[in-house]
């Protein structure tokens, strides 16, 4: 489990903060005692957990575009951080099809920038690239893909995060290498399947559009119910990433490499079978409709086989599917019932995530 006397006083440098994932990192990590940097696009949801955490007073943050290499550089000398996790990415997949000029600008020459700033800032001791289980050529397999698994991707988000992670390995081998990682730090890049949390107001995802549509009392739209994904809460991916940092900071070559953290096997389960879970727990008539209008290509399948990071970190997956849509629905019954208590339900979350790991 996550090392608190590891994470306090570190300086952590997080791009993408003011998203869904990486608020809840940066909250983690505040709670941890680190001291946190942030850098990143204006809040990209209203309402968004960044601004109903009051997270700007929290922690050190900066406005700034991962596409802007003189700014992004800049920061990491004014912060110069001992670690970096790399957040910051176009992240919808429908919106990558409207817009590919903006994903493969962002998610492609936005981690070329952040490695080359982590190079020439230095003092990096560790650098995660977070991209996406959607990096694999994806052939609707049944078992779950390996790192080793060649990287792919049908539409522009998918194929823009396998290039990330192509990237990623060129800088490992040219400027990182593990062999040397007693010089220049270590390189790591994690890929989670489909998270899952309260503050997640994304658009075209499913979790935040079943939430808007039951906080405003509509019915919900599905796209595609009989698509299987591997679900997961924010925190379980999360506490992998924290691990491996813990990891890799002790110069241990083995654990430079790429990752795969999702949900065990048995939480691959289908967007009805979520959707029907998630109707029961929240109540008061909420149903859901299926909508029958063309959409553009999603994959039926993908799963995840996080082997390696079971073996090799002792990390494993704390909360089920239940326990995920659980803790999910409460958070938003919480924010609905009294929204100025988000920053400490969620710390609340984050804390009884923590004791679950100590049993």
């Amino acid at each position: 489990m996550v090392n608190r006397d590891f994470w306090k006083g570190k300086r952590v440098f997080i791009t993408g903060h003011t998203g869904f994932k990486g608020s809840w990192l940066s909250l983690w990590l505040q709670s941890l005692g680190a001291e946190v940097t942030g850098y990143s696009l204006a809040p990209p949801t209203d309402p968004s957990l960044f601004v109903l955490a009051d997270l700007a007073k929290r922690i050190c943050s900066i406005e700034g575009d991962i596409r802007d290499f003189q700014s992004l550089l800049g920061s990491m000398h004014q912060c110069h951080p001992e670690v970096v996790i790399h957040m910051a990415a176009q992240a919808i997949v429908r919106k990558s099809y409207k817009d590919p000029l903006e994903t493969y600008s962002t998610n492609i020459m936005g981690t070329v920038n952040l490695l080359e700033a982590i190079r020439r800032t230095g003092g990096v001791k560790v650098a995660v690239n977070v991209t996406s289980d959607k990096c694999y050529e994806n052939k609707e397999w049944l078992w779950g893909y390996r790192e080793t698994d060649p990287m792919g991707g049908f539409d522009p988000y998918a194929s823009s995060k396998g290039c990330a992670e192509l990237i990623t390995a060129a800088y490992r081998r040219s400027f990182f290498n593990p062999s040397e990682i007693e010089k220049h730090g270590g390189i790591a890049s994690v890929r989670a399947g489909n998270v899952i949390g309260g503050g997640d107001w994304a658009e075209d995802r499913l979790i935040p559009d079943i939430m808007t549509s039951f906080l405003n009392g509509k019915p919900v739209l599905i796209r595609f119910p009989k698509a299987i994904r591997p679900w997961q809460h924010v925190l379980d991916p999360l506490s992998g990433y924290l691990l491996l940092v813990e990891n890799l900071y002790k110069q241990r070559p083995e654990f430079a490499d790429s990752w795969n953290f999702g949900p065990s096997d048995d939480d691959a389960k289908p967007v009805s079978w979520i959707v029907e879970h998630i109707v029961a727990l929240w109540g008061n008539s909420a149903r859901f409709e299926i909508d029958r209008n063309d959409n553009p290509h999603e994959a039926t399948y993908l799963k995840l086989d996080c082997t390696k990071a079971k073996n090799l970190l002792g990390w494993k997956p704390r909360l089920d599917i239940h326990q995920a849509l659980d803790w999910t629905v409460s958070w938003y019954k919480q924010y609905k019932d009294n929204p100025s208590f988000v920053y400490d339900f969620t710390l609340h979350q984050i804390h009884r995530y923590e004791k679950i790991g100590r049993i």
